[in-house]
């Protein structure tokens, strides 16, 4: 898979340097994937949670943080929406966020 915004994952591992190898090991797996379906992203990630709008919200290290995607499976596409803690993942709507590059 292509991932899109990988500098919003570098910044927030800027703030947050516990969160570096465990995005970059999520990262290294997506990049390795192909996801055609949310069933496929299930089958390597049982605690992804899949949501409305082609949006998948995954654990990162232990659940300590939350990245939020959105998927193009007919282009390989996984593209960063949010990335944050647990407690400014409870602030936001998964379905619609959208960060700034």
């Amino acid at each position: 898979m292509k991932v899109i915004a990988i500098k919003l994952l570098r910044d927030f591992w800027t703030k947050h340097p516990d969160a570096e190898q465990p995005l970059k090991a999520w990262f290294d797996e997506a990049k390795a994937a192909n996801w055609t379906s949310p069933a496929a992203i299930k089958a390597q990630y049982r605690s992804a949670s899949i949501l409305k709008n082609r949006r998948v919200v995954f654990n990162i290290k232990g659940n300590d943080y939350r990245l939020v995607v959105a998927l193009a499976y007919r282009f390989g596409a996984v593209y960063i929406k949010f990335v944050g803690t647990h407690k400014q993942y409870d602030g936001i709507d998964a379905e619609t966020v959208e960060m700034e590059i």
